[in-house]
């Protein structure tokens, strides 16, 4: 598998249906999150995805924002196949996309509070107390570049 690095309007049909079936899959399905996935930031985002026989099966988005404009910021990071090491090399690839295709000094993230040491092994590090995100605690990480 290839990593996959599209802008919204890059992106087919077909993935973007792909790319919210496997969101809608981890974080209303598996971890029972109820909000609105479709948030707009989308629109003005980077797609980082792997396919497999037409199937998403990692996932992740990054963006820029107004109020931290240095950062790229990451977010809706998945994986449908657990235990294959497929999160670890899409973060290690999109690490290094983000870092080529953007020029950002900082790549930051709001991590669930039981994966913080996932992120912590590719050099993420807390900079935030913990706080609720969709009633769930998370802590806000970032990795210097």
């Amino acid at each position: 598998m290839e990593l996959i690095v599209k802008t919204f309007d890059e992106l087919t049909n077909r993935e973007v249906y792909e790319i919210l079936k496997a969101r809608s899959a981890v974080f209303m399905m598996e971890q029972r999150i109820c909000c609105l996935d479709m948030d707009d930031t989308d629109y003005h985002s980077l797609h980082l995805f792997y396919e497999e026989r037409g199937k998403v099966t990692a996932y992740l988005r990054a963006y820029r924002t107004e109020a931290d404009p240095q950062a790229v910021h990451i977010g809706r990071v998945l994986t449908l196949e657990h235990g294959k090491g497929l999160g670890g090399r899409l973060l290690t690839e999109a690490i290094d996309a983000l870092r080529t295709r953007t020029g950002c000094g900082r790549i930051r993230l709001d991590s669930q509070i039981p994966v913080v040491g996932f992120y912590e092994k590719y050099g993420f590090k807390p900079v935030s107390g913990e706080f609720l995100e969709a009633g769930i605690p998370h802590i806000a990480m970032e990795l210097a570049l």
